[in-house]
């Protein structure tokens, strides 16, 4: 009965949902415009991209590289200063945001890493890449930009910790019993360490610089990286096709065969490089029938990944459009931007005005202000999603709106590394109680640190 109940309470609410929907509301067809807008760039700017070598990546981790060695560096024995210092600087080499880096964490998390560790590079990945922290200082003020960097890598270590606290139990138990934590056997074919090593450099290149933002200077080494991105994606593409042949034993002429499409459409269309990249992903793709059991292994495990976290990144997508727009709109979410700044301005004579008083604050407002505004602003951050270095120019925008320096660095310590699409594959991997723990964390941190930064510069 009480089954019936819930179905006929869900078509119920199905029903009113649908008749009462405001679809003449020019507010709520722009709500839905900007959904859909915000899915096509992020299909068209991520996941070719982002997510496919991401998933490559997280891929490989489960086949190529051994438990022991994930044990050694982030299991649950492992040395707590060597893990938390490798995960917590990891951002740097990875220019990845809040989504692309799921694939990474979800690959060593299974593969046996500690919760706390696992969760470091989680938190690590898309907060502090170098690019992300020069572009804060050079836009948004010197201050600014070392309290993000220094936050970040302080959260992410003390984010890990306290998650391996808080679930101490079953950290133990994992520790105690590894194998229900492994996917696959340990064999790697007794490969040395410095192919596998290659390997990984060549994927990461790739990942890396196909990504690489452009620079708002036109100068400088940053701007020369941005100009050579698609040279040096080529290049450690070509190192993986070197260590395909000479490490996972796969013919030279399947290699060549692979590549051949992507070398003709970098030539014909340069003005359109992710054309090239998508024949080499999918070249990439074809050689993993040809290559042997370990490749099969490898296509299996990406191919999970993507099954696991793809709808529900574009549900998240989705649902962030409608409700906050997306990083190049104007004001086209179901929530006015004038709300979201008038309620992270340095007092709430703005939010005042907007109801229709225009009396002074009351004290016990004036008093609590901050603490609001803070925690507003990292929960706001922690539901939008921000491509990288996008959290960047939106923060412009806000802070010459009248965002206070507080509630700006809590939401640069809360928005790159949550949101609403993250959240929801981070469940999936997770679990609720160890996802909400993790957001209660990090938007309590950012709240807090945000509110001491505004003291400190006011």
């Amino acid at each position: 009965m009480n089954k019936e109940l819930k179905i006929l309470l869900g078509l119920l609410a199905a029903f009113l949902g649908l008749y009462f929907l405001p679809m003449e509301h020019p507010r709520f067809q722009g709500a839905i415009l900007e959904a859909l807008h915000l899915a096509k760039w992020y299909a068209r700017e991520h996941v070719l991209l982002c997510l496919v070598p991401a998933f490559f990546i997280a891929g490989a981790i489960g086949v190529f590289v051994s438990q022991n060695a994930v044990m050694k560096y982030f299991g649950p024995k492992a040395s707590k200063w060597l893990s938390y210092s490798v995960a917590s600087v990891s951002g740097t080499i990875l220019a990845v945001c809040s989504c692309t880096v799921l694939p990474l964490f979800g690959g060593i998390y299974f593969r046996g890493a500690g919760l706390g560790p696992a969760v470091a590079f989680l938190y690590s990945g898309p907060a502090i890449n170098v690019l992300a922290i020069v572009l804060t200082a050079r836009v948004l003020g010197f201050q600014l930009g070392v309290a993000r960097a220094v936050g970040a890598v302080v959260f992410s270590v003390v984010i890990g910790l306290l998650m391996h606290l808080i679930f101490l139990k079953e950290e133990r138990a994992k520790a105690a019993n590894p194998q229900e934590v492994f996917l696959g056997d340990d064999d790697k074919g007794n490969r040395p360490l410095w192919q596998i090593a290659l390997y990984f450099l060549s994927m990461v290149g790739v990942l890396v610089f196909a990504n690489w933002a452009r620079p708002q200077e036109p100068a400088g080494i940053w701007f020369a990286l941005f100009r050579a991105k698609w040279l040096l994606t080529a290049a450690f593409a070509a190192l993986m096709g070197f260590c395909l042949w000479r490490f996972f034993k796969v013919k030279l002429a399947y290699i060549f065969l692979a590549a051949i499409p992507a070398i003709v459409l970098a030539f014909a269309l340069p003005q359109y490089p992710v054309a090239a990249f998508a024949a080499g992903a999918a070249g990439l793709a074809a050689l993993t029938f040809v290559g042997g059991a370990e490749l099969k292994d490898w296509r299996d495990q990406s191919w999970g990944f993507a099954k696991q976290i793809l709808p529900l990144l574009f549900m998240g997508v989705l649902a962030a459009g409608f409700f906050l727009g997306s990083p190049d709109s104007q004001d086209a979410g179901i929530i006015p931007n004038v709300w979201i700044q008038a309620l992270v301005g340095d007092s709430p004579q703005a939010l005042l005005s907007i109801l229709g008083r225009a009396e002074t604050a009351p004290a016990w407002l004036a008093t609590i202000w901050p603490l609001w505004t803070n925690l507003f602003a990292s929960v706001t951050g922690a539901l939008m999603y921000f491509a990288t270095l996008t959290e960047v120019p939106i923060l412009r925008g806000l802070l010459d709106s009248g965002m206070g320096q507080g509630p700006a660095l809590a939401l640069l310590l809360a928005g790159p590394a949550l949101s609403l699409p993250n959240m929801l594959v981070i469940n999936s991997i997770l679990g609720p109680k160890k996802t909400l723990t993790f957001i209660g964390l990090v938007v309590t941190m950012a709240t807090a640190t945000g509110m001491i930064f505004g003291i400190i510069v006011r």
